[in-house]
């Protein structure tokens, strides 16, 4: 049987060492030998002798995503063998944490990450109740994470002397050492006129860079 289907570059090989590698461009592969995390649902195909767990988020993480819908429904994946992971067709990309390193995203992009990277839902600052209850995930530690983005990402630099102001739908992610903050673009009397739909930003001030999806919608089913 002939096809190009079956071209090089879209079978699958045995893993050389364990961990994570980007499999195409929609899909990372993870050879598992211990433990890994991943969201619910992510699992597209696996081999090997692997069990999938629903992760506890524990009790103060479980409020804030019954209390905002917001956070990340995790399994943890167990054993020996490979597991390929996806999310509705979108990029995939790998982010490698050295010592020291920490990185805010939203949760509807993180698709997989190493065991040994720290992993927690906070409120991001200046945004309270009246931004929707902004929770993101902070990762810290060393190691790697998966992310998504629909469509090709735009990274932002960010500088003391040029804040950045993105859409919270259109967020990815952002250095943690930035400070946020929520940013009226309208007035007042605007928004009662029906305004332009775009009221209200996520201001990023400090040293670092944001990264953007190329749109501001949110496929359907899909919470924030």
């Amino acid at each position: 049987m002939q096809s190009e289907l079956f071209a090089s570059e879209n079978m699958a090989q045995p893993a050389t060492a364990p961990g994570m590698t980007r499999q195409n461009s929609k899909s990372l592969k993870y050879a598992v030998n211990g433990e890994c995390y991943a969201r619910q649902g992510a699992m597209i195909a696996f081999r090997g002798n692997l069990q999938f767990e629903r992760q506890s988020q524990g009790v103060g993480n479980f409020i804030k995503r019954s209390v905002t819908g917001e956070g990340l429904a995790l399994m943890a994946v167990r054993g020996q063998g490979e597991a390929w992971f996806a999310h509705q067709g979108a990029n995939c990309f790998i982010v490698d944490f050295a010592h020291g390193d920490a990185l805010t995203v939203n949760g509807r992009n993180v698709l997989c990450f190493d065991a040994s990277l720290s992993y927690e839902i906070k409120m991001v600052k200046g945004a309270g109740m009246a931004g929707g209850g902004l929770f993101n995930c902070l990762f810290t530690g060393q190691g790697r994470l998966g992310v998504v983005c629909d469509g090709d990402p735009i990274v932002i630099p960010v500088s003391p002397q040029a804040p950045v102001f993105v859409d919270t739908d259109a967020v990815v992610g952002w250095s943690a050492a930035l400070h946020t903050s929520l940013h009226r673009s309208q007035s007042i009397g605007s928004m009662i006129r029906g305004g332009s739909g775009e009221a209200v930003q996520l201001k990023l001030e400090g040293e670092g860079f944001v990264v953007v999806r190329p749109s501001e919608t949110r496929p359907a089913g899909q919470a924030a």
